[in-house]
């Protein structure tokens, strides 16, 4: 759900938005974004997220790109080429031909204080975690909001609803975690659900999709162009490794309008 903040004035609030995502009651949606005038004179816009249980958090891929068509079916902008301010730093968004955007989603975070991860004090691809009584492999970083990534046989058998919530409030993530449940299908492919802050399991998450590729690629099993399939559709994936900017390409569909 996007909300206009350009040419109206609404006060956005954690019950406001914990209503509009609600989906029995509600419009129903994972995130709530807002639109905003920059602070810096080099953005075009101010990108606020704010999850179904009302937090604010730093970024979210998938509402970068409905964010990117949205002001431009607006007429917000005629730019193919956006620059948004977000929590999380400044981000570039691309608009491409058939409804696709490529956003660019800034170098990955790898460093544990920094994602913030206090059970590590060296970066690492992979790092042993005890939960509820037992030892678990994930690779841990930052895409402006903190990741753990789990690598599984099949994503479908996965244990999201258990172990996703377990890591998501582990004490070891002081800011919480996004926890991602990964299957390689091959070095370019791969399976992914993901269990969000603030939101649950969701159809679909672009942050946690770049974040499971470059956990991917830095236990050297992917190569720098990755599919990504989650249950609510594809992803394109590149990062070309440290230093590097991670991009994310896919689409953004326009639902309905309300007021």
């Amino acid at each position: 759900v996007v909300i206009d903040l350009l040419t109206q004035q609404v006060h956005v609030n954690e019950r406001l938005v914990r209503r509009l995502s609600d989906r029995r009651f509600g419009v129903g949606c994972d995130q709530v974004l807002v639109v905003e005038p920059p602070q810096s004179p080099e953005a075009d816009f101010r990108y606020r997220i704010f999850n179904a249980d009302g937090g604010e958090v730093e970024q979210c891929g998938n509402g970068a790109r409905c964010f990117a068509r949205f002001v431009r079916a607006r007429k917000f902008t005629a730019k193919e080429l956006i620059r948004v301010e977000t929590l999380a730093g400044t981000i570039d968004l691309e608009c491409l031909a058939g409804g696709r955007v490529r956003v660019d989603m800034g170098a990955p975070i790898l460093a544990p204080e920094r994602v913030p991860f206090s059970a590590a004090q060296a970066p690492a691809s992979v790092y042993t975690l005890g939960v509820a009584g037992r030892e678990c492999e994930l690779g841990v970083l930052s895409m402006g909001n903190p990741h753990a990534v789990l690598l599984v046989d099949d994503v479908t058998a996965a244990p999201v609803a258990t172990l996703g919530p377990q890591l998501q409030r582990h004490d070891a993530f002081p800011q919480q975690v996004n926890v991602g449940f990964m299957q390689v299908v091959d070095r370019n492919r791969i399976r992914l659900r993901v269990f969000e802050r603030g939101a649950g399991e969701t159809l679909a998450c672009g942050t946690g999709a770049c974040a499971a590729v470059v956990s991917g690629i830095l236990r050297g099993l992917l190569d720098a162009d990755v599919k990504v399939s989650l249950p609510g559709g594809e992803l394109e994936i590149n990062w070309s490794g440290a230093g590097h900017s991670v991009l994310m390409t896919g689409p953004a569909t326009f639902v309905f309008e309300g007021q």
